[in-house]
């Protein structure tokens, strides 16, 4: 039932998603900022760990899920570290993920030949 979930739950996130960029005349960078502080805003209020911990990789692979993980990040490091949290405690709390993501980007840049089309 796990897996179901985070299907149709990851599913919903994409059609909003391709519903956006289908109905309205914003960028798919537009998209994908809205995509993050939605995340953001969800986790500050508290609705996005229920849908995380229902849905699992559903909801926290998604682009919403990286704005829910900074948010996470940001409230941890403020407990711990006073103000200067606010300023280190998103980038500390994603630092795994960003590393991953520029290490296959090279990775791939590294393995293909780019070309004109």
């Amino acid at each position: 039932m796990n897996y179901i979930n985070a299907f149709w739950v990851g599913g919903l996130i994409c059609v909003v998603g391709q519903i956006l960029i289908d109905k309205t005349k914003l960028t798919p960078a537009r998209i994908l900022t809205s995509f993050v502080v939605a995340g953001v805003i969800l986790g500050a209020v508290g609705l996005y760990a229920p849908l995380a911990d229902f849905a699992g990789a559903g909801a926290s692979v998604p682009i919403s899920g990286f704005g829910f993980l900074m948010s996470e990040g940001m409230k941890e490091a403020l407990k711990s570290d006073g103000a200067l949290g606010i300023l280190t405690g998103a980038l500390t709390s994603a630092a795994a993920g960003i590393t991953a993501a520029i290490f296959f980007g090279l990775l791939a840049g590294l393995i293909t030949r780019s070309g004109d089309k």
